[in-house]
């Protein structure tokens, strides 16, 4: 089975906005979006649990994402395809899934799997754009995963509990921090992604039209940029034993009681 997993490279530690752009700030270090690490791990342990197959991983991002792509490699995938265009710079969720859609298009992959939601933006649709585009089902917050007789058997989560989905490949999986606990990449591994095929793809390659890449293919836009609201006038009241009448007056100041 070939697996195609999409990873991100995210900002390590809090996200920033810049002012001038209205994008987001990835000029400091970045790291792999947590919950694609997992999706990296669950299609590993589906790999290696038949014996065979390919895990290959897909992502879109700037020269600096091969970072993470390695660091994914590390872990154990078999190789990397890595989209990377001066002109996707500023695309939001139309144009990117378009992008990833074509990537994955190329793949042929039997099974797609995506990280729940990215650490910068917790946007969580982006696979379900991908999948839109590719036309094929879609399981979000899956905590676990089967795969027998060409079919997926998937445990998702949900506020009420769990549901069991079974679905037929290809399709798209978007998988939650549940799911597993990501590997620690070994020295022979680190060692060894270096060997590893890793690919780097224009938009041309792709036969992505200028129009539909970066802030021309895009349907959002950032207007303005402001800080929040200041916090109301509040008092504090330190409990000395009388703090249920305190707070029991302040209510009544206000006609509140």
């Amino acid at each position: 089975m070939k697996i195609a997993v999409c990873v991100k490279q995210v900002p390590e530690g809090n996200s920033r906005i810049d002012p001038g752009t209205k994008r987001l700030d990835r000029s400091g270090e970045g790291a792999l979006n947590g919950f694609d690490a997992n999706a990296v791990e669950e299609a590993l342990r589906l790999r290696d649990a038949t014996g065979e197959g390919e895990v290959v991983l897909v992502s879109l991002g700037p020269a600096k994402a091969q970072d993470v792509l390695r660091k994914a490699l590390a872990m154990g995938a078999d190789r990397a395809v890595h989209v990377s265009d001066e002109t996707a710079g500023g695309s939001d969720l139309v144009a990117t899934s378009y992008a990833l859609a074509k990537a994955l298009e190329r793949e042929g992959a039997d099974l797609i799997l995506f990280g729940q939601q990215a650490a910068d933006s917790d946007g969580a649709v982006l696979w379900a754009a991908v999948a839109d585009r590719l036309r094929l089902p879609v399981v979000s917050q899956a905590a676990e995963l089967t795969h027998a007789g060409g079919k997926l058997t998937i445990k998702r989560q949900t506020e009420f509990g769990y549901d069991v989905i079974e679905a037929p490949l290809p399709a798209v999986v978007a998988v939650s921090d549940a799911i597993n606990e990501p590997r620690y990449p070994s020295l022979k591994g680190i060692m060894g992604a270096k060997s590893k095929p890793q690919e780097t793809l224009s938009l041309a390659e792709l036969e992505i039209e200028p129009e539909r890449a970066g802030e021309p293919g895009s349907r959002t836009e950032v207007y303005a940029l402001s800080d929040p609201p200041a916090r109301a006038d509040s008092r504090k009241i330190d409990d000395d034993g009388n703090a249920a009448q305190a707070i029991l007056d302040f209510l009544a100041e206000k006609r509140l009681v």
